[in-house]
């Protein structure tokens, strides 16, 4: 056990025969006891201020640890998250590339409706104009024939125009 102020303050010698002047000596032992005693305050005061950082250490330790799990849960929610954007973006893209594919697929069937249309309608005005011209070739050979300067030369007088127009009348009747 380490020895006290007061211990040093009682400790009695034994006076021997030629010994230490005692004034000296208690001189001396009061300043060793004014030094053991600054020193016990140091080491009182050291052990308080080393008590009180290992208390604000654990405190910070439990604030690091708390940060650290909190970093730990962030980095998984952003993970996550990140997870789900990439879900989310390739389901995205097959919808749009589905949707593209439709959209291409419609207007490769239209087109193809277009072309037989327009093919169809080819074909019919070929027809047309095969029937037309054959309609207008025929009005010109009748135009052409003979008949018509048959009908000028032909010359009607009134009586007998009197007479078909009364036989007219009466096929009518």
């Amino acid at each position: 056990m380490p020895l006290t102020p007061l211990d040093i303050h009682n400790k009695e010698f034994t006076k021997g025969f030629r010994g230490y002047d005692e004034d000296e000596v208690n001189e001396f032992l009061d300043q060793v006891i004014k030094d053991y005693e600054m020193i016990i305050r140091e080491k009182k005061e050291l052990e308080e201020r080393l008590n009180d950082m290992n208390s604000r250490l654990g405190h910070f330790t439990t604030i690091e640890e708390t940060l650290n799990k909190s970093i730990v849960i962030a980095q998984g929610a952003g993970e996550e998250v990140k997870r789900n954007a990439q879900k989310e973006a390739k389901l995205i893209i097959r919808e749009a590339e589905k949707n593209a594919d439709r959209i291409v697929n419609e207007s490769l069937s239209k087109a193809r409706k277009i072309a037989i249309e327009i093919e169809e309608l080819k074909k019919q005005s070929k027809v047309f104009r095969n029937r037309f011209k054959m309609l207008i070739e025929a009005q010109l050979d009748m135009l052409s024939n003979d008949d018509w300067d048959h009908l000028l030369e032909y010359e009607l007088d009134s009586t007998e125009l009197k007479s078909a127009t009364k036989e007219e009348e009466d096929s009518l009747a």
